[in-house]
């Protein structure tokens, strides 16, 4: 979980600790599972949203023969050169 954290939010283990410390101050202690609670079934809504959603799309794209193979060509794509932008700013990170 932290590492997801760190890695979409671009913050490290110490500032992490620092906003959940505040949290457990503002909140207390017998409130952190249930916001805990509250904030995993959003995520898994909005999860479930965003999959009911990719599947209206595809099941109507094959419904009117349209061909999604495009999709997979340009995730393989994107893929790629993240790949290679995520070895080229690891080699950067070494060095500094």
């Amino acid at each position: 979980m932290v590492k997801i954290l760190n890695t979409i939010l671009s913050i490290s283990g110490a500032e992490i600790v620092f906003v959940l410390f505040i949290v457990i101050m503002v909140f207390g202690a017998d409130k952190l599972p249930e916001i805990a609670r509250g904030l995993g079934k959003g995520m898994r809504t909005l999860k479930d949203a965003t999959n009911d959603i990719k599947h209206e799309i595809t099941k109507t794209a094959d419904k009117n023969n349209i061909d999604t193979s495009i999709v997979s060509d340009v995730k393989k794509e994107i893929d790629s050169v993240k790949d290679d932008i995520e070895d080229f700013t690891g080699s950067v990170k070494r060095k500094l």
